[in-house]
C-alpha cells in the first residue's frame, strides 16, 4: 500500500530551496550575505544586501523579516546529547544580519560616494536576482539594456515605494521628481516608524545614496493645492501614485466622533513631527498588530519623561491598556514587539472587540465597552469573528487611540485625474501586473498596488512599477537572461559545532533605559563576534548533496550517517505515485518495473542540514556537495 508521496524536482527546484530568497519580495539573496559575514567578508555582505533594495540599511532595522518566517534552520529537529528530540531549532536572525552588514560597509559607516563606487564595481559571486543594482548598472554598460533619455517622471509620495521607484527610473535614465506631503523624507518611516526603532540620522543617509543616483525630491508639496494633479501630468512622462495608507481607520463606534479619541498613525505622525499632544491620563489603544504597538510603545515611554522634555511633546500620561480582537498566539505583531511592549510595561488584554466609546455628560471619553471574541477566524483562515454578548467588560479611560487599519487620501485627483477610475473605499482600480491605473501615464505603487503590507513589499511594488514605467515611456521590454549552474565542492566542509550553535538574541537596552528617552534605540546590534557565530548558523541552503543513481550501490550507508534522519531508503512500492514519478522510474528501469526488488532514496529537505556526511560516507562517490548559483543579466527587447 502506497503511503510516502514524493516530490519529482522541477526545474525551479533548486532555487526554491535557497527559501528565504524565495520568500523576499526582492529577491535578496540573505543566504550569500550572510555566509559572506560567517567568513569576515563583510564589505561584500553588504553589497550582496544592498543590490535589489534600496532601503537595506532600514529593513535591517524593522523588515517584517518574511525570510526568517521561511528560513530552513528553524524547520530543523532538535535533539539532545543522548539523541532525545527535544523541539524545532529557531529560523537565523536574518534581519539583524542584514543590519550588521549595513552598519559595517553602508551608508553608516563611510560616503555616500565610496558605497555608490563600491556598489558599481561589484558584481557578487552570486547573483541575487534580476533587479540587482550593480547588474543593471553592468548591463547598460555592456549594451544589453538601453537607457532612458532623461524623460521627467513625477512620483507623489517619497515614502519606501516611492523612493524605491525614483531610485530605479535612475538608473533606467530618467529624470524622477519625487513630490512629498510633509517636510520630511521618507514617508510613513520617518512620520510612522517611533525613532526608538528606526533612527532619523539612518533614515537622512539612505536617502542621501538614492539622491546621488539623480533624484530630485521636493518636500512640503500639496499635490491638488500647491501643484496641480492635471499640472504633474502635463510636465511628466508618466506618473506614479505612491501616497501610502496614511490615514487611520474608524470603526464605526457608538462615540467614536468627538475628543479623545485619535486615529494611531495620527498619533504617531504628530509625535515624530514634534507637535504637542493633548492626551489624558489612562489610555486605550485598540489594534494587535505593528502599528498597534508602535503606538502603545510611544505613549508608555511618556510616563518616564520629566516636564520639560514633555513640553514639547505628551502630556504625562498613565495606565497604557492594548486591547486586541485576537489571542496572544494570534496577534498579527511581531513577537519580538509583543515581548518587548510587555516588558515596557503595557497592559496587554486579548480576545476582546469593542462595542462602544462611552461619553460623559461633558461629552468626554469615560470608557470603552468591549465584548469577548471566542474566535477570530473560520476554518480557511478568513476574518470572520464569533463574539460572546453576554461577556462585557467596560474600561474606564480618557482616550482612544485606534490603530486598526489605514485608508488613502485621493482628493487631489480631482483636478485632472478623473479618468483614473476607483473601486471601493477610495482605492484605485489598477491592472494588478503594470500597476498601471485606467489613465494609462499614470501608475501606483505601495499600499495603492497592494493594500498595506510591510517595508520590504513596498520597495518591490516600486521596482515592479519603475519597470512598468519604462516600458510605458520608451515602448521598449525589459527582460532578463538567467543562467543556472551547478558547481561541484571540494572537500565541502562546515564550521565545526554549527548544527548545535543556538540562535543569537539581538542586544537590548533595558527597559528602564528605554523608558528614559523615548527616541533611545531598543535594539543595539550584534558585535562582530556575535554576527559571525549566528552567521554561522545558516545552513547555506545553496548547497546540496546531489545524488549520481548510476553510481549508487544502495548500501545504506548515508542514511546511516545522516544526523537528522533526512535520508530514507524505501522500496519503490511503498511510494505514492504520480505521473512525475511514473516518468522519472521508467527512464531509469524500463517500463514494467520490479516495484519490490528496487528502492529509492528520498531525501527531506526540511531536514537536510547540509553537513556533507552522507558524500563523505559514500563508498562510491555517488554523492557530490554542488553549489547552485543564480545569475542574471538585464536585457531590452
Amino acid at each position: 500500500m502506497p503511503y510516502l508521496k514524493v516530490q519529482v524536482p522541477d526545474k525551479d527546484y533548486h532555487k526554491n530551496l535557497i527559501s528565504c530568497q524565495a520568500a523576499c519580495p526582492v529577491n535578496t539573496d540573505a543566504r550569500g550575505y550572510i555566509r559572506a559575514i560567517a567568513d569576515g567578508r563583510f564589505e561584500e555582505a553588504y553589497l550582496i544586501a544592498r543590490g535589489p533594495n534600496p532601503f537595506a540599511s532600514i529593513c535591517g532595522r524593522i523588515c517584517g523579516a518574511p525570510c526568517e518566517t521561511a528560513c530552513r534552520r528553524g524547520k530543523v529537529p532538535r535533539v539532545d546529547d543522548d539523541g532525545a528530540f527535544v523541539g524545532i531549532d529557531r529560523p537565523v536572525s536574518i534581519r539583524a544580519l542584514k543590519r550588521f552588514a549595513c552598519e559595517q560597509s553602508g551608508p553608516e559607516s563611510r560616503p555616500v560616494s565610496e558605497v555608490l563606487a563600491a556598489v558599481e564595481r561589484f558584481v557578487p559571486p552570486i547573483a541575487a536576482h534580476a533587479e540587482e543594482m550593480a547588474a543593471l548598472l553592468h548591463s547598460a554598460v555592456d549594451g544589453k539594456f538601453v537607457r532612458a533619455e532623461g524623460e521627467p517622471v513625477a512620483i507623489i509620495g517619497a515614502g519606501p515605494a516611492g523612493l524605491s521607484a525614483a531610485h530605479d527610473l535612475a538608473i533606467m535614465g530618467f529624470r524622477p521628481t519625487v513630490y512629498e506631503l510633509e517636510n520630511v523624507t521618507a514617508g510613513m518611516l520617518a512620520v510612522g516608524v517611533p525613532a526608538y526603532r528606526l533612527p532619523r540620522e539612518l533614515i537622512t543617509k539612505e536617502i542621501a545614496v538614492i539622491e546621488a543616483l539623480g533624484v530630485e525630491i521636493r518636500t512640503g508639496i500639496e499635490i491638488g493645492k500647491d501643484i496641480s494633479f492635471a499640472e504633474l501630468r502635463r510636465d511628466h512622462k508618466a506618473v506614479i501614485i505612491a501616497v501610502g495608507a496614511k490615514s487611520s481607520r474608524g470603526l464605526g463606534l457608538t462615540g467614536e466622533s468627538g475628543p479623545g479619541v485619535l486615529g494611531g498613525v495620527d498619533l504617531l505622525r504628530s509625535v515624530s513631527l514634534g507637535e504637542r499632544l493633548h492626551l489624558g491620563k489612562n489610555i486605550v489603544v485598540i489594534g494587535g498588530g505593528n502599528v498597534a504597538y508602535d503606538v502603545a510603545r510611544t505613549v508608555v515611554r511618556q510616563v518616564a519623561i520629566d516636564t520639560a522634555r514633555t513640553a514639547a511633546r505628551l502630556e504625562e500620561t498613565g495606565s497604557v491598556i492594548l486591547f486586541s480582537l485576537e489571542s496572544a498566539e494570534e496577534m498579527p505583531a511581531d513577537t519580538i514587539e509583543i515581548v518587548e511592549g510587555d516588558e515596557e510595561g503595557i497592559q496587554r488584554e486579548n480576545g476582546w472587540g469593542p462595542v462602544e466609546i462611552v461619553r460623559g455628560d461633558d461629552g468626554h471619553v469615560a470608557a470603552v465597552r468591549f465584548r469577548k471574541c471566542l474566535r477570530v477566524y473560520d476554518e480557511d483562515r478568513k476574518f470572520a469573528p464569533i463574539f460572546d454578548d453576554s461577556i462585557i467588560k467596560e474600561v474606564p479611560c480618557d482616550t482612544v487611540l485606534l490603530a486598526v487599519g489605514q485608508a488613502p487620501k485621493l482628493q487631489f485627483l480631482e483636478d485632472g485625474g478623473t479618468d483614473v477610475e476607483k473601486i471601493g473605499n477610495g482605492w484605485l482600480k489598477v491592472e494588478r501586473e503594470t500597476q498601471q491605473t485606467t489613465a494609462p501615464d499614470v501608475f501606483v505603487a505601495g499600499d495603492l498596488a497592494h493594500g498595506t503590507r510591510l517595508l520590504i513589499d513596498a520597495v518591490a511594488s516600486g521596482k515592479s512599477a519603475a519597470r512598468s514605467v519604462y516600458s510605458f515611456i520608451t515602448g521598449r521590454q525589459l527582460t532578463t537572461d538567467a543562467t543556472t549552474s551547478h558547481l561541484p565542492l571540494e572537500r565541502y566542509r562546515r564550521e565545526r559545532g554549527y548544527e548545535s550553535i543556538r540562535r543569537v538574541e539581538m542586544p537590548t537596552i533595558e527597559p528602564e533605559e528605554r523608558l528614559a528617552d523615548p527616541d533611545r534605540v531598543v535594539e543595539i546590534g550584534y558585535t562582530r563576534e556575535q554576527a559571525m557565530t549566528e552567521a554561522s548558523r545558516c545552513l547555506d541552503c545553496g548547497v546540496t548533496p546531489v545524488f549520481d543513481g548510476t553510481r549508487c550501490v544502495l548500501c545504506g550507508g548515508c542514511v546511516d550517517v545522516c544526523p537528522t534522519e533526512c535520508l530514507k531508503l524505501v522500496p519503490l512500492a511503498e511510494l505514492d505515485y504520480t505521473d512525475d514519478l511514473d516518468v522519472v522510474i521508467g527512464a531509469s528501469l524500463g517500463p514494467d518495473p520490479d516495484l519490490e526488488a528496487n528502492s529509492a532514496i528520498l531525501k527531506d529537505e526540511d531536514r537536510c542540514i547540509r553537513c556533507a556526511l552522507c558524500s563523505i560516507r559514500c563508498p562510491v562517490d555517488a554523492i557530490t556537495m554542488e553549489r547552485v548559483t543564480f545569475s542574471s543579466t538585464w536585457r531590452t527587447l
